[in-house]
């Protein structure tokens, strides 16, 4: 009875380290291709250095810029924690997505904090039909932009950083938040939409857009 108990344990760890073995290294192609992606969307203006594994799916990498443009850049790819069974399926349970968030400095320190996260789609129900207990009418709208403040005071005239702002709504950016603190700016996007060298190079140009209005708001 404990050699078979052995034997199950030896297999089940194993099965455990090939499991493990295996989606690491899927995740280290993906992330190396999602490098790649970024390099692409640099079209030579930046360029891609030491990059780095924190844990089996994350990545952290720096990045080159003029310095006209960002400071300090680098990227970090979060991805789905194949490699830990348990995680994995957590993660899959709540839908949650692979990211690649972009930090930068700007050169000069933010007098304000912003926070912006996508809007999502919003639904409500009419109630039952005549026709069939079990369906509803849903009506589905798309909220107006929505801003939480501190501030006692609050100009009606939107500023450059929020006009900026709303180059989001073009690309898949889930997150945008400027800070006084270092790192004073960043952007979330979905790692599968840089897939797309159209799409990834657009993002690098909302980044500009976004950076550009922060600055101006500072002179």
């Amino acid at each position: 009875m404990g050699r078979l108990l052995l034997i199950d344990v030896m297999g089940a760890v194993a099965v455990l380290a090939l499991w493990y073995l295996v989606f690491a290294t899927y995740n280290r192609r993906k992330g190396s291709a999602a490098l790649r992606w970024v390099q692409s969307a640099c079209a030579g203006r930046g360029r891609v250095v030491a990059p780095r594994w924190m844990s089996s799916s994350r990545l952290h990498a720096r990045l080159q810029f003029p310095s006209r443009w960002f400071e300090n850049a680098h990227v970090t790819m979060k991805l789905r924690p194949r490699a830990l069974p348990v995680q994995w399926l957590v993660s899959l349970w709540h839908k949650q997505k692979e990211t690649l968030t972009f930090e930068a400095d700007l050169g000069g320190s933010p007098s304000f904090h912003l926070q912006v996260v996508r809007h999502r789609w919003c639904a409500h129900s009419r109630g039952l039909t005549p026709r069939k207990r079990d369906d509803r009418e849903w009506e589905v709208f798309q909220p107006g932009p929505i801003i939480l403040t501190t501030r006692t005071h609050w100009k009606q005239d939107p500023s450059l950083e929020l006009s900026a702002l709303m180059t989001v709504r073009q690309q898949d950016v889930l997150q945008v938040q400027f800070r006084p603190e270092s790192p004073q700016f960043s952007a979330t996007v979905a790692l599968d939409a840089l897939s797309n060298p159209e799409t990834a190079a657009g993002f690098l140009t909302t980044l500009r857009e976004l950076a550009a209005g922060a600055s101006a708001h500072r002179q």
